[in-house]
């Protein structure tokens, strides 16, 4: 109740502000000025640290949007703008968002990693900027009640609930079992990440009466793997569920053939199973194991709606060529894309993985994927709206200020499949839950052959059927 009311002041002071914005938006040379100055849009991605060969992709879609939306004659006649910027720590946060206001910034877009964003959208509240997330997955960062911070992807919630429902909608029949008596395993890095993911996937387990025989927690620096193997064989589960991080995902899966411990099937939920790394350092020994994720490409053409694929379908055209332009230069992430100073060059896995898209240099990564969807919902559909409730008026004075945004934001209304990911976008007004996308995308994907994948659920998705069920090793 105290939460409720703190939110509906804030929301009230805000709405106050953009009263105030919109009724001054039209003045003499302001009015003038604003018609054609650019609207300057933060961009802040950790793309000098060992976060790149990820963070890089997903900026690159993000300056993809930019460009086409340049291109199409920009938003109320003028340009978008990124004001780009290399967040390396949490603690550069504060100093990075004061310069972005100072630059003239009102909406900053980032910042792939869940830590990092966490501190970039306290850093924007304090500032009074918008935030808007382009990858990172934390339930934290729609979880605190700040009005003026969006998620347009997928929260850890949605990726562990998918882990759980799957099990019941798909892996229960094929392992002989009824949905109450499928016994399902959690194992879970010790961090607030991971227990976020895990929390959701023993709760949508247990609304869907499935028993949860074992949730056992390891320390990610130093990792116990035969006491955490023991634990979860005395269990017996048969599906088991893991929230990790890249590293320790890899390590958990060598330790769990190591030890013999065999279940139905292993799902991973927190998109590290279906890094380049996992499938490339496993091999052969991924074959079989699910991945909870957002949607990358070459997933069912049906899951978009027209303009949506149209969208897809001019990415798709411009990340092959950020892709082939880099290549030629040496980057092999698509970090060449766009005029930007910062981040020309990032890091890239040394793996290849293929998919629906069979094209490698061509296929788009999932964080390439997420950075354009989460750019275009915010030029296509949040900006414009933003740009006519101001009231443009003869002289094309749209205002882009933050109240006005943010308000803009929570008016937009679009069903699953408006997005190019496949997503539909409404905000939710949830204090518990404020400015997460209700309709993001998820999907489950299946390593099927070393380094390939397939999506094979939701069926709206789904390229492949899901094979290897039981797990033979």
């Amino acid at each position: 109740m105290i939460i409720a009311r703190r939110l509906g002041g804030r929301l009230a002071a805000l709405g106050l502000i953009f009263t105030l914005a919109a009724a001054t938006a039209g003045c003499g040379d302001a009015t003038r000025s604003a018609s054609t100055d650019p609207i300057r849009i933060g961009a802040v991605f950790p793309i000098s640290s060992n976060a790149a060969s990820l963070a890089g992709p997903e900026l690159t879609g993000v300056r993809i949007a930019a460009d086409q939306v340049n291109a199409d004659g920009g938003i109320a006649g003028r340009k978008v703008e990124l004001e780009v910027r290399d967040l390396r720590a949490r603690s550069e946060a504060d100093a990075v968002m004061r310069d972005l206001r100072d630059r003239g910034v009102q909406v900053v877009i980032g910042a792939y990693s869940s830590d990092l964003s966490i501190a970039a959208s306290d850093a924007a509240d304090r500032a009074g900027l918008l935030y808007w997330e382009a990858g990172a997955v934390a339930d934290r960062l729609t979880g605190r009640g700040l009005p003026m911070v969006f998620r347009v992807g997928a929260s850890g919630t949605n990726l562990g609930s998918n882990s759980s429902e799957f099990a019941a909608t798909e892996l229960a029949s094929r392992l002989g079992k009824a949905v109450s008596a499928l016994r399902i395993g959690i194992a879970v890095a010790d961090d607030e990440y991971a227990h976020s993911v895990a929390d959701a996937a023993e709760a949508t387990a247990r609304q869907r009466g499935m028993p949860v025989v074992v949730r056992r927690s390891y320390n990610l620096t130093v990792p116990n793997w035969p006491s955490v193997m023991a634990d979860l064989a005395a269990a017996r589960p048969d599906v088991l569920i893991l929230a990790s991080h890249i590293p320790d995902g890899i390590a958990f899966r060598q330790a769990m053939l190591a030890s013999g411990l065999k279940v139905g099937a292993l799902i991973g939920s927190t998109m590290a199973e279906c890094d380049p790394d996992f499938a490339g350092e496993l091999g052969a020994d991924a074959i079989g194991i699910f991945a909870s994720d957002r949607p990358t490409a070459g997933f069912q053409a049906g899951a978009l709606g027209s303009e949506a694929a149209a969208a897809y379908a001019r990415f798709a055209a411009d990340w092959a060529k950020a892709t082939k332009d880099s290549a030629g230069s040496g980057d092999q992430s698509g970090g060449g894309y766009g005029d930007d100073e910062a981040g020309d060059r990032y890091g890239a896995s040394e793996y290849t993985i293929h998919g629906p898209a069979e094209e490698a240099t061509a296929e788009q990564s999932e964080e390439a994927l997420a950075g354009f969807s989460a750019a275009w919902a915010l030029f296509r559909h949040v900006l414009p709206v933003a740009a006519n409730t101001a009231g443009s008026g003869a002289g094309g004075g749209a205002t882009f200020d933050a109240p006005a945004v943010a308000a803009a934001a929570r008016t937009v209304d679009l069903a699953e499949g408006s997005l190019p990911n496949g997503a539909g976008l409404r905000f939710s007004s949830d204090p518990a839950t404020l400015g997460q996308n209700e309709r993001a995308a998820a999907v489950i994907w299946q390593w099927q052959a070393v380094r390939t994948y397939a999506f094979v659920w939701p069926p709206t998705y789904a390229t492949g059927d899901v094979a290897f069920v039981p797990l033979a090793r």
